[in-house]
């Protein structure tokens, strides 16, 4: 048995979203996707400080979650934002720290003397 098992479904959907956006260079082409409004046609590394090879795995972590779309056009690749699992992935969030944030506790730290 694999450790995650042990947890929810909801809270293992979370951490894989959590993962795929927790590097910058994955955030970086998401926001770039979100700016240039269409679907990009060709080479997102021209728009990117890194390697072709690690945009392209980069790609891939994001299409394999779906937070983006991938389709093949002749020679070149269709990428763009999957707005509704976008969503979904972010109402997931939403509800998850609402009922952490909606619990009253004050912390006090002791200072040490």
């Amino acid at each position: 048995m694999i450790k995650t098992d042990a947890f929810s479904t909801e809270l293992q959907e979370l951490a894989r979203f959590a993962k795929a956006i927790s590097h910058p260079a994955r955030l970086a082409i998401l926001k770039y996707l979100a700016e240039t409004k269409t679907c990009i046609s060709g080479d997102i590394s021209d728009y990117l400080p890194l390697s072709r090879s690690t945009v392209s795995q980069h790609l891939n972590d994001l299409k394999e979650l779906g937070l983006i779309h991938g389709e093949i056009d002749g020679l070149k690749v269709n990428y763009c934002l999957c707005c509704s699992s976008i969503d979904d992935y972010l109402k997931m969030f939403e509800t998850f720290f609402e009922s952490i944030r909606s619990v009253n506790v004050q912390c006090v730290t002791k200072t040490k003397t």
